[in-house]
């Protein structure tokens, strides 16, 4: 049986955890550090498998040689943001969880591919990257997938369209520095440019740069992880089944876009071996500079750690 360790057991990890046992993609260990959640909320999860009729066992601990050769680990463990924080402000409390958790998983499951979705998400990737020392295909970050998925909606919510309707691409760093791919945005087959006036383009993408701050605004002691939690599972399952959708992710550039050594988000394929390819779509020359101010915005800060 494929086994799948959830490292943070608050709300991104729980729910990430419960969605990946009810696609039935394998036996699910959520650990976190503080004593007694993750086993209550994985004796939670794994009640409902007779009413959701999912066959993946699911366990909660403390204890990290629990992810003992795990085929994926999906990292949600860190602070999350409160209102009024920057991702970057989370930078260096995140920095020092994050490199005690790569140190685990480098330890007990050495051969894991790790699906990053600790904010601020693109250097957190590439200090997971440089503490694991693995592959770069296996260090993969989510954010497009979240930020994409936000666009869709506010479009789908703009124009009553259906989800399998709207064709999104959001590249670049995750949060106010985010690309969208307006170019490549359609709304049934059509263009977005001739569906919607710029205008309201232009309020759509503002709103979804936005949109993990207009979740914190709302809940007030907390951040958003029911969409968060999505991706994640789903990039999962990108990778078990092989399947090689090109999606979002955060990746590691190595020339591709004329970026080099860097985390950023990035048209991808996901399968078996983590990041099978990263995909070079045409950007208009705004979007190709707002990429580039994106990955100088994310070096400058790895270089800060």
């Amino acid at each position: 049986m494929t086994k799948l360790s959830v490292i943070g057991a608050g709300n991104v990890g729980a729910t990430c955890a419960q969605r990946l046992a009810e696609k039935n993609l394998g036996d699910v260990v959520l650990v976190d550090i503080i004593e007694g959640i993750p086993q209550g909320k994985a004796l939670d999860i794994y009640q409902s498998a007779p009413v959701e009729g999912f066959n993946s066992k699911i366990t909660g601990s403390n204890d990290f040689s629990e992810i003992k050769d795990s085929d994926i680990v999906v990292v949600t463990a860190g602070l999350a943001r409160k209102p009024g924080m920057t991702r970057e402000d989370l930078l260096k409390k995140n920095a020092a969880i994050i490199t005690s958790v790569c140190e685990n998983i480098k330890k007990y499951a050495p051969n894991s591919i790790v699906v990053l979705v600790t904010n601020p998400l693109d250097i957190m990737a590439q200090l997971a990257l440089k503490v694991t020392g693995f592959d770069p295909k296996r260090v993969v970050g989510m954010a497009g997938m979240l930020d994409s998925a936000r666009l869709s909606t506010f479009i789908m919510m703009e124009t009553g369209c259906k989800p399998s309707e709207v064709k999104t691409m959001i590249l670049g760093g995750h949060g106010d520095s985010m690309v969208a791919i307006v170019s490549q945005t359609t709304v049934k087959g059509k263009p977005i440019s001739e569906v919607l006036p710029k205008d309201r383009i232009d309020a759509i993408v503002e709103r979804a740069q936005k949109g993990g701050a207009e979740i914190v605004k709302h809940l007030k002691t907390g951040s958003a992880f029911y969409a968060p939690s999505s991706g994640a599972a789903y990039m999962v399952e990108q990778i078990l089944k092989d399947k090689k959708e090109t999606i979002p992710c955060s990746c590691y550039l190595t020339g591709q876009f004329g970026l080099n050594k860097v985390y950023v988000g990035v048209p991808c394929k996901l399968g078996k071996n983590g990041v099978e390819e990263i995909v070079e779509i045409e950007l208009t020359a705004d979007e190709k500079a707002a990429l580039y101010k994106s990955a100088s915005i994310v070096k400058k800060n790895f270089d800060l750690l």
